[in-house]
This record gives structure tokens, sequence and C-alpha cells, in this order.
């Protein structure tokens, strides 16, 4: 049985391929961190749908996210998320891989729901920058 964060983890992706920041930012904890890139850092809700939005400008409105294999562990109300995502986008030119090993770390709420509490795509690759 495949587990419920996949499911999620499609639905971040696809509202970031739609360019859908509002609902996209709902699926984060109000406290939550994304990794913009190995020297940056968005930190909450708003300042991450404001990333979302120069992310995608950087690559040209084109960005597709794709997961690949995914390894899930689960305790209580946090799991930890390790994942191959796959970036695609018409930029042809990038200074960071667009096949990444994802670290992601979701919370249950109080209503049972999963959000996105780190989201680092960039994975251990942050150790070398």
């Amino acid at each position: 049985m495949e587990h419920e964060l996949k499911e999620f983890i499609k639905k971040c992706d696809k509202a970031i391929k739609q360019e859908d920041f509002d609902t996209l930012k709902n699926y984060y904890t109000d406290d939550a961190i994304l990794v913009v890139k190995p020297d940056m850092i968005a930190r909450g809700k708003e300042e991450i749908k404001q990333a979302f939005i120069k992310i995608a400008k950087y690559f040209n409105n084109s960005l597709v996210p794709v997961q690949g294999e995914m390894i899930i562990l689960e305790a209580g109300d946090t799991a930890l998320v390790i994942s191959q995502t796959l970036l695609e986008a018409d930029k042809n030119e990038t200074k960071y891989s667009m096949d990444r090993r994802s670290t992601y770390v979701f919370k249950k709420n109080s209503q049972g729901e999963w959000l996105c509490a780190i989201d680092n795509s960039y994975g251990t690759d942050l150790i070398n920058k």
C-alpha cells in the first residue's frame, strides 16, 4: 500500500507546476523552512510563497518536479522523506543539479493532516556547498 505522503507530495508538485503558490503555501507548517539554494532559506508560509514565485521565474515559468524513488520513515506525528527529485524546465544553464536526493520532514497537525516542516531539495549536498 502506498504511503499517504506520496500522494501529498504529488499534490505539492502539481501546485508547483501549475504555479498555484497560494495552495502550495498551505501545505507547509506555519514555521516551515524551504532551502531555496544552499546559502538561502525561506522561513514561514509567506516567504516560502515568495521564494517559489522567484524560483518559477528563474526557471522561465516551466518548472516541473517529479519524484522518483522514495523512502518514508515515520515515527508518530513526524516523517522523514528521502526522495529522488527530478526537475524539468526550459532552462539549460543552472548552477545546481536537476537530479537531486531530497530530504523532507513532515509533521501531522491536530487534524491528522501532513504538513511540510522542512523542504530541502538539495538533501545532503548542502554539506558540500
